[in-house]
């Protein structure tokens, strides 16, 4: 029995959680020091579980990659409650105080959480905070990926703030911490500037791009923070519609990834692509080719195969297509369209749910524009947005079983009466 059969009435996610999760996008990191771009925390979060991925597959261990996702959101979470304190601060607070934090962040985030799932993610939640050992090598894992994101930043902070007094002690000690986790394969060939460093780098780009660009939004939301709250709804669509843990997995990551090609082709936005005859298409067919040719040697010849499925690559008729938001499985190596992702609901078959992405997608256009429209900065643009997004979830209709029209009901309603 899937577990929304169980729960009929239980949220999948609520806007007070969306809300949570977009004031990351307002959170500045490093504003102490004098930066060329700003440095959000949404993105950093991101880039942690992109790097989180790869160092767990280079490891080639058999990690518990639900639990490395679930991990990242409770880290997530704890870190936008917590808010703006220096990263060396909040590490120090953890220290003296972690078992009272912890406390009064899931105290924070009760409300906002209880109802998923009928309370059972609040409970792991809960477990992650209390019980040490709970994900003990997943937990490992994400500081080793934090420690490597945080280093990406601050080669941008270093190149504008090089005149400071105090800039070369922290140059130091961003580099020891870096030290500690040189055991890990990944962690290595980063340091190594290898391939796998020049993917982490293209990954961490799309954080320059900036969502909506045609339009005044607040916050400003990039690419890179936008596929992880893709991505983390589509967790929560997963644990909604009953998915195993490899579907789970699956479609998290293929979400998290979803958007990679625009680091080489940068975002071109719908209306364009489908009011001009044939261009779709053509953009389509340009991605696959950059992919072959721009991204997967970067990867690690061991991984390619894997990462082309969840890139959206497949085969058909001899012909090599893009296909990221298609039901599709990948069983001995061989990746399938498929009509009904439930009717593959199995391990074996690594099912991931592309329609359920896109429609993740859409959720998280419909919020980024809702966010600005509810904050006052109105525009025609987004007003349009919000009407064609909410146009293609008619009340009723359902996506794998889950209610998105719902949820940009409810949030909708919760933004605006929030401001009023």
């Amino acid at each position: 029995m899937r577990r929304s059969d169980k729960q009929p009435h239980a949220p999948w996610i609520t806007p007070e959680l969306i809300r949570i999760l977009y004031d990351a996008a307002s959170m500045e990191r490093w504003n102490d020091y004098p930066r060329m771009v700003d440095l959000v925390e949404l993105d950093k979060q991101a880039h942690k579980c992109i790097i989180a991925w790869f160092l767990a597959k280079c490891e080639g261990r058999p990690y518990d990659f639900l639990g490395l996702i679930e991990a990242g959101i409770f880290e997530f979470l704890r870190r936008v409650i917590v808010t703006d304190i220096r990263p060396d601060v909040f590490r120090s607070v953890l220290t003296e105080k972690e078992a009272a934090i912890n406390a009064w962040v899931i105290a924070q985030l009760r409300d906002s959480v209880a109802a998923i799932e009928g309370g059972a993610f609040l409970a792991r939640l809960e477990r992650y905070f209390s019980d040490e050992g709970f994900l003990r090598e997943e937990r490992e894992l994400l500081k080793a990926a934090h420690y490597m994101a945080t280093r990406w930043e601050f080669a941008i902070v270093y190149q504008s703030s090089a005149f400071l007094s105090d800039v070369e002690r922290l140059r130091q000690d961003v580099e020891r911490e870096i030290e500690r986790y040189k055991h890990y394969r990944g962690v290595l060939e980063i340091g190594l500037n290898l391939p796998l460093a020049r993917i982490i780098d293209l990954n961490g780009r799309l954080r320059f791009q900036i969502r909506w660009a045609h339009t005044p939004r607040i916050p400003r939301t990039s690419v890179l923070g936008h596929v992880l709250i893709v991505a983390i709804f589509a967790y929560f669509y997963c644990r909604a519609a009953g998915a195993c843990p490899s579907r789970t997995v699956s479609t998290f990551y293929s979400a998290l990834f979803h958007d990679l090609p625009e680091a080489l082709t940068r975002d071109i936005i719908s209306p364009v692509k489908q009011s001009v005859e044939g261009l779709e298409d053509l953009i389509g067919e340009y991605e696959i080719n950059m992919v072959a040719r721009d991204i997967l040697p970067l990867v690690p010849e061991d991984l390619r195969a894997e990462f082309s499925y969840l890139l959206g690559l497949y085969e058909e008729g001899g012909v090599l297509r893009k296909g990221e938001f298609k039901n599709r499985v990948r069983a001995g190596g061989e990746v399938g369209i498929i009509d009904d992702p439930a009717a593959h609901n199995e391990d074996r078959w690594n099912t991931i749910d592309g329609a359920a992405i896109k429609a993740c997608d859409h959720l998280a256009a419909f919020t980024e524009a809702m966010i600005s429209l509810a904050l006052g900065v109105q525009s025609a643009d987004l007003r349009r947005g919000v009407v064609k997004l909410k146009g293609e979830y008619p009340q009723g209709g359902m996506v794998g079983g889950v209610d998105f029209r719902a949820v940009m009901d409810g949030t909708e309603r919760y933004l605006m009466g929030a401001e009023k």
